[in-house]
């Protein structure tokens, strides 16, 4: 029972506090205790993933306390497991069937190393069948960049891209996936996902024969109609894209190609015809686009390719933390079905 006065009011400045207590959260606002919540069944902070505060509030400031004291990004030998077991088959000479390019960046060890010991040690990963690489752009930081070395070199699964990181320029990874799934493997389907983004190899690859042998493909959690924000964090200029509407697009976290689509975007690329726009999966829906001017594609969508979490029967999850992703492989390898960590 709450004896005075409602403390989030219009114009009214307030400190919200969350802190963990023994069986559950506690939230504050301005010192006094407004409510608590208990603790969700094998969820610890370090899953979170990130923070979203909704309603008609202005955030000034976000400040955290307690929190672990060791990155992966400041310590990745903490993270990092060196044992033969993780490392990647060798390129097969013939073709194969999925090429999954896995962009991250150069300080998630950790998110990497759970990619490996998780959906990379699929059978059909391990036999080559299908084949995943992860995609590096250079840091800032010295010492990442000797570490994020040694890792490429040990385990055989990281193409370093020749540029410094930077959200501007992950639509060159996105090409580089392209590039390396026609030109080094040869694979039927190219497949891009995120590092914190967990697949379901042979379901995933199921979802593609969906679509007739031979007809080119885009398959993924498919968005229509959508508008350029023209303000906020996220604003797209006019200059960016002067278009009102972007093109039909998949989401980002994790769609799948036909090789000659890929193919037409490298081919593209290298004859600097290639429209480039800092938004990956737009960029990709807009390529698709004029591809399909000339040659028919096959859009599949499926809800199932997730954006944010996970659903049951999920055919990729989406900002899964390390440890989600652990769980996951886990619930699949022992009750062999798919079955979300923590849903959210």
């Amino acid at each position: 029972m709450i004896d005075w006065p409602y403390p989030f009011v219009e114009g009214r400045l307030f400190v919200l506090t969350v802190s963990a207590g023994l069986e559950g959260y506690h939230i504050n606002v301005d010192g006094r205790h407004i409510t608590s919540f208990p603790y969700r069944t094998g969820f610890v902070l370090e899953d979170a993933t990130g923070l979203s505060v909704n309603g008609d509030i202005d955030v000034h400031s976000l400040f955290a306390a307690s929190l672990p004291t060791a990155h992966p990004s400041f310590a990745p030998q903490k993270h990092m497991e060196m044992l033969t077991q993780w490392k990647a088959p060798p390129i097969p000479k013939t073709n194969v069937e999925l090429f999954i390019g896995i962009l991250s960046a150069g300080n998630h060890f950790a998110e990497r190393m759970a990619v490996r010991k998780s959906w990379m040690q699929h059978r059909l990963i391990r036999s080559s069948l299908a084949v995943a690489r992860f995609f590096v752009a250079m840091h800032g930081r010295k010492e990442v960049n000797s570490e994020l070395k040694k890792e490429a070199e040990y385990f055989g699964d990281i193409v370093i891209v020749p540029y410094m990181d930077n959200y501007d320029l992950v639509v060159l990874k996105t090409i580089a996936i392209c590039e390396y799934g026609v030109r080094t493997v040869a694979a039927k389907y190219i497949m891009k996902c995120d590092d914190d983004t967990f697949v379901r190899v042979d379901a995933v690859i199921g979802e593609a024969h969906k679509v007739q042998s031979g007809r080119s493909l885009y398959v993924g959690n498919m968005n229509y109609h959508h508008k350029p924000l023209r303000h906020g964090k996220w604003a797209v200029t006019y200059e960016e894209w002067p278009e009102e509407d972007y093109p039909a697009y998949a989401n980002g976290p994790g769609y799948i190609l036909s090789s000659d689509i890929a193919e037409y975007i490298v081919s593209e690329f290298e004859k600097h015809k290639l429209r480039l726009f800092k938004m990956e999966d737009v960029s990709m829906g807009m390529w698709v686009e004029q591809f399909n001017s000339s040659k028919p594609v096959e859009f599949l969508h499926s809800l199932r390719f997730c954006q944010f979490g996970c659903i049951e029967d999920y055919l990729t999850a989406h900002y899964q933390s390390p440890r989600q992703m652990m769980c996951l492989w886990d619930k699949l390898m022992q009750q062999r079905k798919p079955q979300c960590c923590n849903m959210r």
